[in-house]
């Protein structure tokens, strides 16, 4: 299986090939960078000054047929369901498709310091943790294990880095036994 990255209006370069550069020391498949031509205006929410996270993946379902394997969209702007005041992202359960936003992963979003690993390893987490659904996991209970749901970045930080022994046999039951690489670098 491929994994594709599509930054969608995302600037940070250098973010985009650490980033790239971690998940493919996780993945044994190929990650490559796609573009996507995402129709970003019409899941903008005037309202709420955020982008419909939903309605972003039913777009890019529409522009990913030729793409063999799981497309996850990477993006810096603010990202909502209307059931939630934000979301860091979304994936389709079992499906191809997911988007994780970075907008609140930078520590100065909070704090007004720079910490760029701290940066870095909430991206991972929360990208795999969409990918993980994609591959058919739900929100596990286990605080170490990467699938726990956060409803705060302090939540992104304590939990795991991947996915916990549970979660890997459902994920090895649902064939991706020998996807991983490795654990993530601490």
């Amino acid at each position: 299986m491929n994994f594709f990255i599509a930054p969608v209006e995302f600037s940070n370069v250098s973010v985009l090939h650490s980033i790239v550069k971690n998940i493919s020391g996780i993945f044994k498949d190929k990650v490559s960078v796609i573009s996507l031509p995402v129709n970003t205006a019409a899941a903008f929410s005037r309202d709420r000054g955020q982008y419909f996270s939903t309605q972003l993946i039913a777009d890019a379902i529409k522009l990913t047929s030729g793409y063999d394997g799981k497309v996850l969209m990477l993006v810096e702007f603010d990202l909502f369901v209307p059931v939630f005041t934000y979301v860091f992202g979304e994936a389709q359960l079992n499906g191809k498709h997911s988007i994780v936003s970075v907008c609140r992963l930078h520590e100065e979003f909070y704090s007004g310091k720079t910490n760029d690993k701290l940066f870095i390893d909430r991206t991972i987490k929360e990208i795999l943790h969409e990918l993980g659904h994609n591959m058919g996991l739900i929100h596990c209970r286990s605080w170490d294990c990467v699938m726990h749901s956060s409803q705060g970045v302090e939540e992104i930080d304590i939990k795991g880095q991947f996915y916990c022994p549970d979660c890997m046999e459902i994920l090895s039951n649902n064939g991706f036994k020998d996807s991983f690489v490795a654990l993530p670098a601490d």
